[in-house]
């Protein structure tokens, strides 16, 4: 049976446009001209998806999306924005309303068919038990800050706690020796796991020594993490041993993400190449995003599947003159995954807690929107690793 695709425009062109393109690519599409008449729709019709405007006569779709998000009868339909506005704040605030992804006027119909495709995956897809996927080689997910303060550290750790939360055995790997600031995070203490593995000769640096070293979370995810004594950011190890760490990893749970910390430093290079899914977070300011476009065109000439590489916009405060979507996009060079919007309050509760955000309150909309970027990543791993499913 197809899926049933309920599009919500005020503008009757526009709605018969998309529910064309819509229909052309199998789905079902049911249609509303208002507010009102949106609620209702989706009350008695539960339809697999919702395309919302924003801008209507009667009530704003974010009022429309936050009227949804709190009946219990259509808070798990995934809703996807559609407006003129490309503010990163009018984003933000369909994203605060409880939007799962955005999309812009004009859009291309090939653009809006793989948005509905990819979301309607996304809320379909069940978690896989025990990792990601069943192959023996586990999937790495590399976090790499364009520059220092962007939010790395903390977008890496709600990551493996979002698949650990979703029944995957992650393990969370902080290869920033001297400053690493996870375990302090965590409640793990001052942790020098993962020097202490590095600095191992290479036939040494195997599951078991590693497996030694790893700090366990009360949640029970598990970490390698360096501390945050500047002493360890001047040892020596072997260029190789990085490397053999991560694929000792690999063996051990699934996904590994791995915390890069910022910018192209020694380790990141080693590893850049070996890691599966990247993802590169900046904040909407012309510095980082300027710094972001020269990351990724070095990224570029190593990771050829630019597919693989996802941008991912953590935005922490409102802008008096906030970068449009478009403007972002346009500066770096490539499209976004996803914004974050994180409140620095939720972050301060969540640290004094010693847990993730997504752990301390899963239902916050930073939370939903980290928990959503690390489903899409894990879909994409699956997908890589039995494609035609």
């Amino acid at each position: 049976m197809a899926e049933k695709i309920l599009v919500v425009d005020d503008d009757l062109d526009s709605l018969k446009l998309i529910g064309l393109m819509l229909q052309r690519n199998g789905y079902e599409v049911s249609a509303a001209s208002a507010g009102s008449q949106a609620l209702a729709k989706a009350s008695t019709e539960r339809p697999d998806l919702i395309i919302l405007d924003v801008m209507m006569p009667d009530m704003s779709g974010l009022e429309v999306c936050r009227r949804l998000r709190k009946n219990p009868d259509t808070k798990g339909i995934p809703i996807i924005m559609f407006t003129a506005k490309t503010l990163i704040d009018d984003k933000v605030a369909g994203f605060e309303a409880g939007a799962d992804d955005y999309l812009t006027k004009p859009t291309h119909p090939a653009e809006l068919a793989s948005r509905v495709k990819a979301m309607l995956a996304r809320n379909v897809t069940p978690p896989v038990k025990g990792g990601v996927g069943s192959g023996a080689r586990g999937a790495t997910i590399g976090v790499l800050g364009a520059k220092g303060g962007v939010g790395t550290s903390t977008l890496a750790m709600n990551i493996a706690a979002a698949r650990h939360m979703a029944g995957d055995n992650p393990i969370l790997a902080d290869f920033r020796p001297g400053v690493g600031s996870t375990g302090l995070f965590l409640g793990l203490g001052r942790s020098t796991g993962m020097m202490s593995v590095l600095s191992k000769p290479l036939d040494e640096i195997r599951p078991k020594l590693i497996e030694s070293e790893l700090a366990v979370h009360t949640s029970g995810l598990r970490t390698l993490l360096s501390s945050p004594r500047p002493r360890e950011a001047g040892q020596n190890f072997a260029p190789e041993a990085p490397a053999t760490v991560l694929k000792a990893l690999r063996s051990m749970g699934k996904p590994i993400v791995i915390d890069l910390g910022a910018g192209m430093s020694p380790v990141a290079g080693r590893l850049q190449g070996e890691i599966d899914h990247l993802v590169i977070v900046v904040d909407p300011l012309s510095v980082t995003l300027s710094m972001a476009r020269e990351l990724l065109q070095e990224l570029d000439s190593a990771r050829p599947d630019s597919t693989k590489t996802h941008v991912v916009v953590v935005s922490r405060a409102a802008s008096s003159n906030p970068p449009t979507w478009n403007d972002i996009e346009q500066t770096i060079g490539r499209e976004i995954r996803a914004i974050i919007a994180l409140a620095s309050e939720l972050a301060l509760h969540a640290q004094q807690s010693q847990v993730p955000i997504v752990m301390y309150q899963p239902t916050a909309i930073a939370s939903s929107q980290m928990i959503k970027l690390a489903d899409e990543i894990a879909t994409r791993i699956r997908n890589d690793e039995h494609p035609g499913r």
